[in-house]
């Protein structure tokens, strides 16, 4: 019997539709989008693969999607016993990713896929991408490992993935860490290592039933940064229900001291905040100095992971060691 794949499609560059076939940038505001059936209908090898269904969830660009659609995403996962494939778009996929990686009870296989040109355009990456996809959800290899992502023919971890280019195909990169396999053009599916953090249903967020999650902020650091916006965010948390912050700092984790001196006044206030790097590779390091404050750092998680991180912690715990411990774990 041929596996079953289930494909969730919420929209983004791998179903936009241009007005011509050399358009790679105006699609977007085009509004049209392909459906799953019509993603399917023209790969029709896919069938081969597998046992196929699929539905529409949301048709949106990857911008549109937060916290709610991901709730939303989990609910769906949930409902079905099949391997699952997510069409997305690109500029949050990594986002998405990271939430499904910390929070799906299930060791089947989850992957998502998205295009940097749509099907519309000569030279589009959709169809061979979502082809992938459904390779890697068949797979019995792909089952307990998390979530993953497939583009470029790259199977990488949702925890390490992010997107570095606007666009470019080869634009999904796991930082210091590389991809764990392929799809390869034999088509075989091809792990060479595995993802050691827990994941899934070794993690403590089991979020399924909630309507929202706890609000978590970014702030970024920049030359002569002062504390505006860390201390905006301080005054009126109430109001904005401000629940923790991510404060991106530079290298290692070395800040603007006015700015770092907000951060100190939010930690004061009782708002947990965690310290991270706009720097590509390397870790945040926890100094005496930075733990005596209160801050937390986020390990090697880039500041909008460590944010999903910090959103799903506080659903746990408010102990700030505990806390600590969540991004040295996972």
């Amino acid at each position: 019997m041929k596996p079953k794949v289930h494909i969730l499609g919420t929209g983004g560059s791998i179903s936009g539709v241009g007005p011509h076939r050399l358009d790679y940038t105006l699609y977007p505001d085009s509004g049209k989008k392909l459906t799953v059936a019509q993603l399917l209908e023209r790969i029709p090898e896919a069938r081969e693969i597998a046992e196929l269904s699929g539905e529409d969830v949301l048709q949106v660009g990857s911008p549109s999607i937060g916290p709610a659609e991901w709730l939303q995403l989990l609910q769906r996962i949930d409902k079905t016993d099949a391997g699952i494939v997510i069409t997305h778009g690109t500029a949050t996929l990594e986002e998405t990713a990271y939430f499904l990686h910390l929070t799906v009870k299930s060791p089947r296989p989850v992957v998502l896929t998205g295009a940097m040109r749509p099907p519309s355009s000569v030279g589009s990456d959709a169809d061979l991408n979502l082809l992938d996809a459904i390779r890697l959800a068949a797979s019995p290899d792909a089952a307990g490992r998390g979530v993953l992502t497939i583009l470029n023919q790259e199977i990488q971890s949702a925890r390490d993935v992010t997107k570095s280019n606007a666009f470019r195909v080869d634009t999904f990169h796991s930082r210091d860490f590389g991809v764990l396999g392929f799809v390869d053009s034999d088509a075989r599916v091809l792990f060479y290592r595995s993802v050691t953090r827990p994941h899934t249903t070794a993690t403590p967020f089991d979020v399924r039933g909630r309507k929202d999650l706890p609000r978590v902020d970014i702030v970024y650091s920049y030359a002569g940064a002062d504390g505006t916006l860390v201390d905006a965010l301080t005054e009126r948390r109430r109001e904005w229900r401000t629940e923790g912050m991510v404060l991106v700092g530079f290298g290692g984790g070395s800040f603007p001291s006015a700015f770092l001196d907000a951060g100190k006044r939010a930690v004061k206030a009782g708002i947990p905040v965690v310290l991270a790097t706009r720097s590509w590779n390397g870790r945040v390091v926890a100094t005496p100095k930075k733990d005596a404050d209160g801050f937390m750092a986020c390990d090697d998680l880039m500041p909008q992971k460590a944010r999903i991180l910090l959103m799903l912690a506080l659903t746990v715990s408010k102990e700030r060691a505990e806390i600590q411990n969540m991004f040295y774990t996972y």
